[in-house]
């Protein structure tokens, strides 16, 4: 399932636009000024960015250059042709002027989604002695398959997707429930204990760290 993010202060637009995003399939997170869109790009990850430019805080000009390899589409009421060409060339992959057709907008999200499987995003994570394929969806530890779960693999991939960072319950469920909807906060304590013995008992160490208070965390291992 991709992952837009809607990045508007206006509630009922955001409201709006959740509606018509999940009813087509996709999954949806909300930031409400500039500022809490930057803090929420430094943790997740969307496949598209749907951005307003009159945001509180940071406007939608000054988030843009934070945003990298990921597609931007702005919406704005701003109409002169000078304002879409700056932006274009300050890194926005389209500008749709709002009042926007719906039908319009769904057709520009679906163009630049396809262009990002076009261009490939890498298709191999490398975390030290952990490798996993998001293609054929192997996961290796020191060269040896492991087989995981599907709900094991989604944890792992989101772990390795951010190394260094300890990723709390909340975002782990939030980020793996839509695919693997058997993950509850009952039972994510046992898949990631599952997890971490497969992963020990092929590379002999533990892989996984937790972290008291905030959630879980890829161990730092020795070079």
């Amino acid at each position: 399932m991709k992952t837009i993010a809607v990045i508007d202060d206006d509630v009922h637009i955001g409201d709006v636009l959740t509606e018509i995003l999940e009813n087509e399939g996709y999954a949806v997170i909300r930031a409400y000024s500039g500022t809490e869109a930057v803090l929420l790009l430094s943790e997740r990850h969307p496949d598209l960015i749907l951005l307003d430019l009159m945001l509180p805080g940071l406007s939608g000009e000054e988030v843009l250059p934070h945003i990298k390899d990921i597609p931007v589409i702005v919406l704005s009421a701003k109409v002169e042709v000078q304002d879409k060409v700056t932006l274009l060339l300050g890194g926005a992959a389209d500008y749709i002027t709002k009042p926007f057709n719906t039908e319009e907008l769904l057709a520009r999200i679906a163009v630049q989604l396809r262009g990002t499987q076009r261009q490939g995003a890498p298709t191999t994570l490398t975390v030290g002695e952990l490798t996993l394929d998001t293609v054929s969806f192997e996961v290796t530890v020191k060269g040896q398959p492991v087989k995981l779960t599907r709900t094991e693999y989604a944890i792992l991939k989101l772990l390795m997707m951010n190394p260094k960072l300890a990723v709390s319950k909340g975002i782990l469920l939030e980020r793996i429930m839509s695919d693997t909807p058997d993950c509850t906060e009952r039972s994510l304590k046992q898949h990631i204990s599952n997890l971490r013995k497969k992963l020990q008992e092929a590379g002999g160490t533990d892989y996984i760290e937790t972290v008291w208070g905030i959630g879980f965390k890829l161990a730092e291992q020795k070079s």
